[in-house]
């Protein structure tokens, strides 16, 4: 069983959804989750606040982020325990997050090394 990291896109971070709004996709993603946590894969998740949020570039120069000229941003993540890739891709296709037109769930493989090298 491997660990896959499910990324949430939203192709416009910065509309701002109203508190009722959230708060549906909340209970939404609290569901979603609970399902894949029933099955004994769900592994950890995390939201990623735009508050307080910066980016640091090649040249050292640090700019408020994750904006600027880029439309898409990364709201989240949720990491799964499945037996393959189209397994981990059957559990981002429920994600809530992909109601809103042009939002996307990136699929990838968490990488198991020892870090020291």
């Amino acid at each position: 069983m491997d660990e896959f990291i499910l990324i949430f896109r939203h192709e416009d971070g910065s509309k701002v959804a109203s508190p009722e709004q959230l708060q549906i996709w909340m209970k939404q993603t609290m569901d979603w989750i609970g399902g894949i946590a029933s099955q004994n894969k769900f592994s950890g998740a995390n939201g990623l606040p735009f508050d307080d949020a910066k980016v640091v570039h090649h040249n050292n120069i640090v700019t408020n982020g994750p904006f600027g000229e880029i439309k898409e941003t990364i709201g989240g993540y949720i990491i799964v325990k499945a037996s393959s890739v189209d397994e981990a891709v059957e559990f981002a296709k429920g994600c809530p997050v992909l109601q809103g037109e042009g939002n996307s769930v990136e699929v990838r493989k968490i990488f198991k090394g020892d870090g020291v090298h």
